[in-house]
């Protein structure tokens, strides 16, 4: 219903732009759309606040601001247009204004902003910079993040790094891991939360002794802490297991006072498994937390459980798809209704990410929005959920239903001209027998300006994880429609270990990598060549990033005659070595089933190195140098043993990527490299 809303309001934009010039789609849209995120509901359920990222090519990098709706979608408006960057928009208790943090005076601090007009004010004047906000019920605080050196006060911390940065010798020195993580070396800071009092302006450390970090690195936020109702405790996620961190998936949640009167209390010593996401349900009574079960395995599912916060019981609910083994799904973003009766809940499911409504008294979950993928629900005025949603067909917007499921309505409408100025190719998602005769799914993305008497290259897309989708969402690296748009088929498939289809599925490849998603991308490609007789059997290129190019690596050997061209992007090639390469120890531990010295024979299996005898497929390399969860040396020894064999080939390196290409200017040069051998090989 959502899809068919968006389809609508694109078409009817469309019509009324009849005149104008279109194109097809391509990076240079990818990166122009409005980025849309965090939205927030005002507290009377009316307005919402969110975040807006924009490229700016000139300087080679996104800006935000903090926009504003009406959640009846009859205005939108942008609430900050300072230079600087404005983003994590929190409300204050009576509605009437907006904290947000702001760079705009050199460093990233707490403002506020009047929602009917007048100029921002700063609210935190503190030596570091703030992340991660959230605002006290009570609206006598704020608790915010800072990253410090463990017993040492925000001064101290700076003091110390002025030092650091005064000293002439450089060497860093390590007694234990991690040493760096991400894309950053490590230098015994930790985010710690701090609750700064609103009429005295000071901050205090919530975690002062805690070696340990909330926000998680790297990618962790305000969801991973909460205040009660009555503004007197702050429950937080953390992993405080010493030495252990590098291989432990242990992080627990604590409780601690807002007045830092005592250190902060374990709630989940019961669970050595993750535990995070907390949320106080309305009135308080109960905590509702996410938990996986197993130990150092950081794909497992994370179920919702409700803990009785005054007697500590607990009760677990996992949430389901349908009644079928295969219904399980793994809770994401966690939302209680206004009455407290229900959780709302995103989770991957079937190629989308999909809105769940979990009763509270039953445990039953039901399907609130099915299509799209779906962000940050949450209850608003008139009894509706709002939303954001984003597809194949376009970025994230907002959205409003109601809880019956009844008269979505959308809210904003910031990218629809750039939506209609492009040309799109279609999207199909289809289904065939995969390994085992299991039911395996996948999406096709038509070339733009189909004509079905044409034979078509194909770009077959592999994605990450291995525990990861390519489903039915708007990406801003990897997106189909950028080589849909360039004259390619773009096919894509959710082969075993994929999540979405069960926790089942999402295991099946444990110590099986090489076997069981091999065989699905096989024997999936084999069937969309039946199905769709336009695809060109004879030109078909893989590319694949992360678990992705490890794959591209193992097809180079485990099926070298099968692809005209091949596109590895941070790709391990010796899974011996990337392991004592890694930051996170714990993913290859899980996924071989042990270290290298206990089951040296599970990091031989499905070991690309140990093909390369086979490889004669030519190959596109793409690393980031500051990749330190697939070190770049992985990608230079792909592209050694491509020139040593004489095998067509070039490298891509960017010396200020992570993981990932981020910078607008890398992302262009990115797309021209792989369309330009793409283009060289299918064309």
């Amino acid at each position: 219903m959502v899809l068919a809303l968006l389809f609508a309001s694109t078409a009817a934009l469309a019509t009324t732009t009849a005149v104008a010039e279109t194109h097809p789609f391509s990076v240079h849209d990818m990166l122009a759309m409005d980025r849309i995120s965090d939205p927030q509901v005002s507290p009377d359920g009316t307005l919402v606040a969110f975040t807006v990222r924009v490229t700016d090519l000139a300087a080679n990098r996104g800006r935000t601001d903090i926009y504003l709706a009406s959640v009846d979608g009859g205005w939108t408006r942008r609430l900050t247009t300072h230079e600087a960057s404005d983003s994590s928009p929190r409300w204050a208790r009576d509605g009437k204004s907006v904290y947000f943090l702001s760079t705009r005076s050199g460093s990233s601090q707490v403002w506020r902003i009047p929602v009917d007009g007048g100029e921002a004010e700063q609210v935190t004047r503190l030596p570091l910079d703030v992340d991660a906000l959230k605002v006290s019920p009570s609206g006598s605080h704020l608790v915010l993040g800072m990253s410090v050196f463990p017993g040492a006060s925000p001064e101290d911390t700076k003091a110390r790094l002025e030092a650091k940065e005064k000293s002439k010798a450089t060497g860093m020195l390590f007694d234990r891991l991690m040493v760096r993580h991400w894309d950053t070396w490590l230098d015994g800071r930790r985010n710690h939360l701090f609750a700064f009092d609103l009429a005295k302006g000071s901050a205090t450390d919530l975690m002062p002794a805690m070696d340990a970090d909330c926000p998680t690195r790297p990618f962790g936020g305000s969801e991973d802490f909460d205040i009660s109702p009555d503004g007197r405790t702050v429950v937080f996620s953390a992993k405080d297991v010493g030495r252990e961190e590098a291989w432990s998936t242990n992080y627990d949640l604590f409780a601690v006072p807002m007045d830092a009167a005592s250190p902060p209390r374990k709630l989940t010593s019961h669970n050595p498994a993750w535990d995070a996401a907390p949320l106080f349900s309305p009135d308080g009574k109960t905590l509702a937390y996410l938990a996986m079960r197993r130990a150092a395995y950081e794909a497992d599912r994370f179920d919702i459980v409700l803990r009785d916060w005054a007697s500590g019981t607990e009760k677990r609910m996992t949430v389901r798809a349908n009644e079928s083994p295969s219904g399980d799904r793994s809770a994401g973003e966690l939302a209680w209704s206004e009455d407290g009766k229900e959780l709302y809940c995103t989770a991957d499911h079937l190629g989308q990410k999909a809105i769940f409504a979990v009763d509270v008294a039953t445990g039953r979950s039901r399907i609130l929005v099915e299509d799209g993928t779906c962000l940050a629900p949450q209850p608003a005025a008139g009894g509706r959920i709002l939303y954001g949603m984003h597809s194949l067909l376009g970025p994230t917007e907002l959205y409003t239903l109601s809880t019956d499921c009844r008269q979505g309505c959308r809210v904003t409408r910031l990218n629809d001209a750039k939506v209609a100025a492009a040309r799109w190719g279609r999207p199909e998602q289809f289904t065939f027998k995969g390994a085992g005769g299991d039911t395996v799914y996948g999406y096709i993305v038509y070339p733009v300006d189909f004509v079905p008497t044409k034979k078509y290259p194909v770009a077959f897309l592999i994605h990450g994880g291995p525990q990861g989708s390519f489903g039915n969402d708007f990406h801003y690296r990897w997106n189909p429609q950028a080589y849909a748009g360039a004259g390619y088929a773009a096919v894509m498939i959710d082969f075993h270990g994929s999540t979405g289809y069960g926790q089942a599925f999402t295991d099946s490849i444990n110590q099986d990598w090489g076997g069981k998603p091999l065989e699905d991308l096989l024997l999936g490609l084999e069937f969309v060549l039946r199905r769709y007789p336009f695809l060109d059997s004879t030109r078909v290129g893989a590319l694949g990033a992360s678990y992705g190019g490890y794959m591209i690596n193992w097809i180079a050997g485990k099926a070298p005659d099968r692809f005209k061209a091949l596109v590895c992007h941070d790709g391990n090639l010796d899974e011996r070595m990337a392991y004592f390469d890694t930051e996170e120890l714990w993913f290859p531990e899980w996924e071989r089933g042990g270290t290298p010295w206990e089951v040296p024979q599970n990091y031989a299996k499905h070991n690309p190195i140990e093909l390369v005898k086979n490889w004669r497929t030519p190959m596109l390399v793409i690393h980031g140098v500051n990749d330190y969860r697939v070190v770049y040396t992985q990608g230079l020894s792909t592209f050694t043993a491509l020139q040593r064999r004489g095998i067509p080939s070039k490298l891509l390196i960017f010396p200020d990527e992570n993981h990932w290409v981020l910078k607008p200017a890398n992302s262009i040069q990115w797309h021209e490299t792989v369309l330009g051998w793409l283009d060289q090989w299918l064309k």
